[in-house]
C-alpha cells in the first residue's frame, strides 16, 4: 500500500506521509492510556466520559441508599444525583449508538 498518496492529513506539520499516519496510530502504554496524537485524544477522551457517567450512577445509588435508610431527608440532593445520572448516560448511550451506525457504514462500504 502506498502511503504517499494520503493527503489531507492536518494538524501535523513537517512530516511525510508514512510519518503522519504512524504518529496517528498511537501505542498503548503500561497505564492503559494511548500515547500518540490523535487517537490517543480521542480515546483518552471517551474513557473520562465513560468514568464520568459511572461517577454520576455511583452518587446517585448513593443518595438513594441514604434516603431509603432515613440518613437524609433532602430531596433536592437526590433528585440532582438522579438527574445527573440520567443525562449522562443517555449521553453515553447516544454516542454509542452513533459509533456503531458509524461503524456498521464503514463496514458496508465497498472496496
Amino acid at each position: 500500500m502506498d502511503l504517499s498518496s494520503i493527503t489531507g492529513v492536518r494538524g501535523v506539520s513537517g512530516l511525510d506521509s508514512a510519518e503522519r499516519i504512524s504518529s496517528l496510530t498511537g501505542a498503548l502504554k503500561k497505564d492503559g492510556k494511548v500515547e500518540g496524537t490523535l487517537f490517543d485524544s480521542f480515546l483518552n477522551a471517551a474513557i473520562d466520559n465513560i468514568k464520568t457517567t459511572n461517577d454520576y450512577l455511583s452518587k446517585a445509588e448513593d443518595e438513594k441508599i441514604k434516603f431509603a435508610l432515613g440518613q437524609t431527608e433532602n430531596t433536592h440532593d437526590l433528585t440532582i444525583a438522579m438527574q445527573k445520572a440520567s443525562a449522562a448516560l443517555q449521553y453515553t448511550v447516544s454516542i454509542r449508538d452513533k459509533l456503531m451506525e458509524a461503524y456498521k457504514e464503514i463496514m458496508q462500504m465497498q472496496i
